[in-house]
């Protein structure tokens, strides 16, 4: 995955009266990720870590099919459940209600589904007394417990999950570990970056290690996050994005 960086530096009155003419200046690629390539097989639950820049959040946002490659392919197979950015599809005039079917809509349930799930989903965010309150006014707990509990009960094959298990309070986050766990026990692939070695050690098969957007290591957890430690404060061979 590559990006581009515009180098504009305006030194006097007369450049930044031209900068209509930006489009002409310096543009430097920057590869946030680069010959990466992997296999998580069905049922498997592996983990992603690096230091900040190595292209974690690019990787999952590759997978989600938010982003495309800008080189090779991509493929994910089954219904992906998207843990990134919680709440990001929320409508935040809407109550909660009608943004538990407006994500249920978008995620390829019909109304008659969501209508089914609504009281699981509502009780797991333990929301009942503000579900038919506008999002707007929510804190951004209550916000982003709905999404989880919404993104978590749709029966995914695969479930991408990007530092999410930090919300609400430590008894809120340990139901969310319990869910991931039972979803896990069920058959679903997981596709966790997180900064959490101790959560990566204790839910993952294997962990992959990106430094400087490539792999660094691709094996046990407890290999990956020595490698992790053993790079802290290493130059990597480029500054990437995510």
């Amino acid at each position: 995955m590559r990006y581009w960086l515009r180098h504009e530096r305006v030194d006097t009155l007369k450049e930044a009266l031209l900068g209509r003419f930006r489009h002409l200046r310096a543009k430097e690629p920057l590869w946030a990720l680069r010959d990466v390539s992997f296999r998580v097989a069905p049922g498997e639950a592996v983990g992603v870590v690096g230091h900040n820049g190595s292209g974690k959040s690019t990787l999952l946002q590759l997978a989600a099919g938010v982003l495309r490659p800008t080189e090779g392919r991509v493929a994910v197979e089954g219904r992906v459940a998207p843990l990134i950015e919680l709440g990001a599809g929320f409508d935040p005039e809407l109550s909660g209600r009608d943004n538990v079917f407006l994500n249920g809509a978008l995620l390829g349930f019909s109304r008659r589904e969501m209508a089914r799930r609504l009281d699981r989903i509502v009780a797991f965010a333990e929301l009942e007394r503000f579900i038919d309150v506008p999002v707007k006014s929510y804190s951004s707990g209550m916000y982003a417990r709905l999404g989880f509990a919404i993104a978590s009960d749709v029966d995914a094959d695969v479930l991408l999950v990007d530092e999410v298990l930090s919300v609400g309070d430590e008894r809120f986050q340990e139901r969310c570990l319990e869910r991931i766990g039972r979803l896990r026990r069920a058959g679903t692939t997981v596709l966790l970056v997180s900064h959490d070695l101790a959560l990566v050690a204790a839910l993952c098969d294997r962990a992959i290690l990106l430094h400087g957007g490539a792999v660094a290591l691709d094996g046990p957890p407890a290999a990956a996050v020595a490698r992790y430690r053993a790079l802290q404060g290493a130059p990597a061979a480029g500054t990437a994005a995510g």
